[in-house]
This record gives structure tokens, C-alpha cells and sequence, in this order.
């Protein structure tokens, strides 16, 4: 579709077929290796064709958009290694829980929201009036359907399904722009139709880890449209040089960020929205009253103090150390495709036979994330969480085993 058009083009998406390996099934051998085959990689191209399609006329129940990693561990009867859920192991950290724990003598208050407020516009550098706090990242994903105006919303996939499920539930007609795999899942600005008046991305983007340029994903952006970053897991980026969450110059931004992947806060649901004043009154006006309990909000203020940003700065120099360990083990099996590079912390690869893997890696011990329910995914793609090293090393060992199991020769 020629930008500005205002067409949709309805394209049935699937990934072409890749040659296969002619040798065996690598076998995890307990080190890090050559790869003996290729990567997919990011290397650029000339031109990108992105399709662009319309879930309502492909087919509004061809992927479970409410499908979470979480599924992936309950109700199996044992307890599973999790590499189906990004929240970091080993938190909350136990001065974090202490704190939580003090909140619980103020619970017959009301939540008051201004200190915690207050130390998330300090920590980006913003003034107040263009921070919100949400019950984690997904109440804001409903409260921009709900609120902000849109008749032409887009979403760009693959990427975290909620934002799509919650403008559908809000009556939103919604047009996917499909990344793919042979470009790297690079964004292509130019395929994101012009009349588009509410874009959704994920940066980086959950499941295929890709981290897309700050310049980049500032293209998107044009004044009477929308454009919603979500930086759920950008803290988990050294450095967090491609963020866009203190730009105040940038038309229409919205950034949307978690606390509970980095800080173990799943359960407790705690997250903000960075945006212009005006955007954060509709959001607000749409929130019911007092919509973050008063344990969240101190969890948000602890973590914006300088030694949580220290702690989480040194978590996500980890992280990068650990996946790059996860990278070089799954590159031993030869038909094996680790979508590189990976930015985030988790790993999306391509493998045949992928869902009797992952039934195969539950028998062993492991749970890991099923693509399909991604849209632009199908079923030859998993996602795994990164651990750490003697994690990593025991997840390489099942997944020999139940790559053998399946009757996969090996070397």
C-alpha cells in the first residue's frame, strides 16, 4: 500500500518457508559455540513490505489476544521453571517488600498518589501534570481505548496483544501493520497508513525483543495522531538509550511503563503513563477513583529512589550478560533460528515442531511461551525468558532431551 493511500490492503500473513538444515539437530554440548547455522538477523534491506491487514475481515478469532505467559506455568500439577513470563527472578527485592510491608499500617486511608507522582516526574525529569499512575501497564491500554479519541486505530505487530484486545473491547475497529521476520521485525514508519490516527509499538517489543531506534519510532509521530510507546521493558535495557519517555517535543506521544517486570510486581499491578497534560486529564477522567491501592504507590515511589535505578541499571547489565549466554546454547541446534539482535529479556526463536517441544520441555521441568497467540507469529515460534546462567544451562540440557524425545537426530 503506497503511504498516504488510505487503503486497506487485506493480506493473508505467513512466514515464508526457510530451507532446511541438512545436518542433524544440534546437540547442547554445556558450551557456547559457533553457531552452524545462521542467525536471523537484522541486517537491512532494501526495501521492506509490510503487510497490512484487518483482523475483522482475516479473521478476529485467529489468535487469543488474551493469552498471557502466566498460563503457560499454572494448573500443570508440578512446579515448572518459568521462561514463559518476563518479570525478573529473584524479586522483589526484600528492602522493596519492607517497604510495601510499612504502607500496609496506612491500608484504612484512602490512596493518596501525589509522593509517588511526584518521584515518577522527577525520575524522567518531567513536571507532574504529564504523569498518571495506572494499575500496571494494561489499565492504561484500556483507558487510551476508552478515552482518547480514535476512529483509525493501528497496532504494530508482533508485539504485547493487550493494547489490540483492549481498543477492540472498546468498539475500536483496529488495522495491523505485520513486521517481519525476514526484515528482522524492523519497523518501517512508511507502512503505517497515513490515516492512521492512533498507533500503537512496543520498544522494545515483546516477543521478538527487537529494539527499535528512538529516531525511528519517532517518525510515527505527527500532529492529530497518537502514538503510543510501550516501554514496559526499556528498564531492562543498559543504558535505555532508544527511550523516548522524557520527550516532551515529540506530537501525540504517549509512553506507557511498568514496574512490574523488573521489580517482580505482577501481583500487585503498578505502572504509569508519560504524555502531554491534556491526554493525561482524558486518562484520568476515564480512571475510577483512586485506582491504585496504597502498597503500589509505595512501590512506585521506592523505585524511583537513586539506589532502585542503581539496582535496576545493574539487573539489566545482567540480563544482557545472561542472553547473550541463552543466545550462544540455542545456537548449537542447527535448526534452531534465535531472532538476533535481542534487545529485551526474553528471546523469540523459530523451530519446527515447536508446540511438541514445548509439551515435551513441560514434561521436563521448563514452561515456555507459545507464539501463536502473537498476530504475525505462528506456531513454529516460542518465546523464552532470560535466566540466569545455571538456569540457562539446565533449559539447554531439557531442551536437547526433548528435541531427542521427538526422535530428532542429533550429532
Amino acid at each position: 500500500m503506497k503511504p498516504g493511500a488510505g487503503r486497506i490492503v487485506v493480506l493473508p500473513y505467513s512466514l515464508p518457508p526457510e530451507p532446511r538444515s541438512r545436518t542433524a539437530w544440534g546437540r547442547h554440548r554445556g558450551r557456547a559455540s559457533a553457531p552452524t547455522t545462521p542467525a536471523v538477523t537484522t541486517t537491512p534491506t532494501a526495501v521492506m513490505h509490510t503487510p497490512i491487514e484487518n483482523p475483522d475481515a482475516a479473521g478476529a478469532g485467529a489468535h487469543d489476544l488474551r493469552h498471557h505467559g502466566d498460563v503457560e506455568v499454572r494448573g500443570r500439577g508440578r512446579d515448572l521453571t518459568d521462561l514463559a513470563v518476563n518479570v525478573r527472578t529473584g524479586t522483589p527485592p526484600a528492602w522493596l517488600k519492607a517497604r510495601i510491608a510499612e504502607s500496609l499500617g496506612s491500608l484504612a486511608a484512602y490512596p493518596d498518589g501525589g509522593a509517588a507522582r511526584a518521584a515518577v516526574a522527577a525520575r524522567h525529569g518531567l513536571p507532574v501534570e504529564r504523569v498518571l499512575l495506572t494499575a500496571g501497564a494494561a489499565e492504561a491500554f484500556v483507558l487510551i481505548a476508552r478515552a482518547l479519541p480514535a476512529r483509525r486505530p493501528v497496532v504494530v505487530h508482533p508485539q504485547f496483544t493487550e493494547p489490540e484486545a483492549a481498543l477492540r473491547a472498546a468498539g475500536h475497529e483496529v488495522r495491523r501493520v505485520l513486521l517481519r521476520a525476514e526484515d528482522g521485525f524492523r519497523l518501517d514508519p512508511s507502512a503505517v497508513p497515513e490515516d492512521a490516527d492512533l498507533v500503537v509499538v512496543g520498544n522494545p517489543t515483546n516477543p521478538t525483543s527487537v529494539l527499535h531506534p528512538a529516531a525511528v519510532v519517532e517518525r510515527l509521530a505527527r500532529p492529530g495522531r497518537t502514538l503510543v510507546v510501550d516501554e514496559a521493558f526499556m528498564d531492562a535495557v543498559p543504558g535505555e538509550h532508544e527511550a523516548l519517555c522524557g520527550r516532551t517535543d515529540v506530537p501525540g506521544l504517549v509512553v506507557l511503563r511498568s514496574l512490574t517486570k523488573t521489580w517482580g510486581l505482577a501481583g500487585l499491578r503498578i505502572g504509569y503513563v508519560l504524555a502531554a497534560p491534556e491526554t493525561v486529564r482524558a486518562l484520568e477522567e476515564a480512571q475510577p477513583l483512586w485506582p491504585v491501592s496504597s502498597p503500589a504507590l509505595a512501590a512506585a515511589e521506592a523505585c524511583m529512589e537513586p539506589r532502585a535505578l542503581a539496582e535496576a541499571a545493574g539487573a539489566a547489565e545482567r540480563i544482557a550478560v545472561d542472553r547473550a549466554h541463552l543466545v550462544a546454547g540455542l545456537r548449537e541446534f542447527t535448526e534452531v533460528r534465535v531472532m538476533e539482535p535481542a534487545e529485551g529479556p526474553f528471546v523469540l526463536v523459530r523451530l519446527e515442531r515447536a508446540a511438541e517441544v514445548r509439551e515435551q520441555l513441560r514434561v521436563l521441568g521448563f514452561a515456555a511461551r507459545r507464539g501463536d497467540t502473537f498476530p504475525g507469529l505462528g506456531p513454529e515460534w516460542l518465546r523464552l525468558a532470560v535466566r540466569d546462567r545455571v538456569t540457562t544451562n539446565r533449559f539447554l540440557q531439557a531442551f536437547d532431551q526433548a528435541l531427542q524425545a521427538l526422535g530428532a537426530p542429533v550429532h
